[in-house]
């Protein structure tokens, strides 16, 4: 599955777009200035996913990607 499959599949299960997942994880002090904090580890950020959103390990670990500025396909 491609990385932008990933995203579309997110999307279709939250209703939540990449770049609302980018401001969700700003505000919850993931991030800051669309970078995520060198303190805050992946588990931190896949464990939020998967409680408040649902989300599989893989699909945390491609918002997760998303959030260390991987880009879409």
């Amino acid at each position: 599955m491609s990385f932008q499959a990933y995203l579309d599949n997110i999307q279709a299960k939250t209703g939540k777009s990449p770049s609302d997942f980018k401001a969700i994880a700003e505000k919850m002090g993931f991030t800051q200035n669309g970078k995520i904090k060198p303190e805050v580890k992946a588990t931190q950020i896949t464990n939020w996913l998967k409680e408040e959103f649902g989300l599989g390990h893989g699909h945390a670990m491609a918002i997760y990607a998303l959030l260390k500025g991987k880009k879409a396909d």
